[in-house]
C-alpha cells in the first residue's frame, strides 16, 4: 500500500470511471463531504461515470441516487441497483434487483429470523437504525450509533454464517445476506446495465475504506483506500494499491483531482 501521491499519472489517464464505497469514503457521519460532492460533479462534467456500491439499504440510498451526480448506486452489497431515468414526469428513480421476487420473499423471512437470533445470542447487539429501509439483507450496528468490541463483531458474524448468510464488516455495520452477489458482481452488473458495456477491471479504479472492500482490493488492478482505512489495516488480508493523504470524502476528492489532471 503506497501513498497515492506516488501513483503515476499514466495509471490514471486511461481510466473510464470510478467505483466507490459510500460510508466513510464519500461521507462522514452519514453526510457527504462537500469536496466529494463537488468531485462527483467535476467527474460527471468530464464524462467519467461514478458508480457507488454500498452496504447501505435501498431506502437510505434512494435520495442520493436521485440527487448525486452518479451513474448508479448499487445498495445492499450488490442486490439492489438504483438509477435515474427520464420519463414524461421528468427524472424518476429506477430500482432493479439481482434476485427475483420469490427468492427475495423467501430470503426475507430467513433474514428476519437470523436477526432475531443475533439479538438473542449476542449481548449488546442491536440492529442498524436504517434497518427499515433494507430489502435483501440485515445489518447490525457496530460503530455508527452503538459500539461492539472485536469479540462481539466476530460473534455476530458467526451467527450469521451459521445460518447460511454471507457476513461482512463495513466501517459502521455488520451486514448479512443470502446469495452470491457482492461488490464484485455489482460492478459487472452496473457497468453492463447502466453503460451498456462489459466490465473491464483495468478500465476502472475502486475506492474504499474498510474490510468489506477487500473483494475489490483483491481483484481490481488499481484500488485506492482513503486515509481512514488505517483503522482496519490490521484486519485486512488484501490491501488497496494506494492510500490517499486525506480521509473520507476529502480523500475521494484527492483521487478525483489527480484523475482529472492526468487526463488534461
Amino acid at each position: 500500500m503506497h501513498p497515492f501521491s506516488q501513483c503515476p499519472p499514466e495509471a490514471l489517464r486511461g481510466l473510464r470511471g470510478i467505483l466507490t464505497d459510500i460510508d466513510d469514503t464519500l461521507t462522514a457521519e452519514g453526510q457527504i463531504a462537500p469536496e466529494a460532492l463537488q468531485a462527483l460533479q467535476d467527474l460527471a462534467d468530464q464524462g467519467l461515470p461514478v458508480i457507488a456500491i454500498t452496504g447501505r439499504p435501498a431506502g437510505w440510498s434512494e435520495p442520493f441516487a436521485l440527487s448525486w451526480p452518479v451513474a448508479a448506486i448499487v445498495a445492499e452489497n450488490g442486490s439492489v441497483m438504483l438509477r435515474r431515468e427520464l420519463s414524461t414526469q421528468g427524472q424518476v428513480l429506477r430500482r432493479d434487483f439481482s434476485q427475483d421476487e420469490a427468492t427475495r420473499a423467501a430470503n426475507f423471512a430467513r433474514l428476519q429470523a437470523c436477526a432475531a437470533d443475533v439479538l438473542r445470542r449476542v449481548p449488546g447487539a442491536c440492529l442498524a437504525t436504517d434497518s427499515a429501509g433494507r430489502m435483501t439483507d440485515i445489518a447490525v450496528d457496530h460503530s455508527e450509533f452503538a459500539h461492539l468490541s472485536a469479540e462481539q463483531i466476530d460473534a455476530v458474524c458467526a451467527v450469521m454464517r451459521e445460518q447460511g448468510l454471507v457476513a461482512t464488516v463495513s466501517s459502521i455495520h455488520i451486514n448479512g445476506w443470502i446469495g452470491e452477489h457482492s461488490k464484485w458482481s455489482a460492478a459487472h452488473w452496473a457497468v453492463q446495465t447502466v453503460l451498456g458495456q462489459a466490465f473491464v477491471p483495468e478500465d476502472w479504479v475502486y475506492v474504499g475504506d474498510s474490510t468489506n472492500d477487500q473483494t475489490m482490493f483483491a481483484r481490481m488492478p488499481l484500488s485506492v483506500g482513503v486515509a481512514n482505512i488505517a483503522r482496519f489495516v490490521p484486519q485486512l488480508e488484501y490491501l488497496p494499491s494506494y492510500v490517499t493523504q486525506a480521509e473520507r470524502g476529502q480523500g475521494f476528492a484527492e483521487l478525483a483531482r489527480a484523475l482529472l489532471a492526468a487526463r488534461a
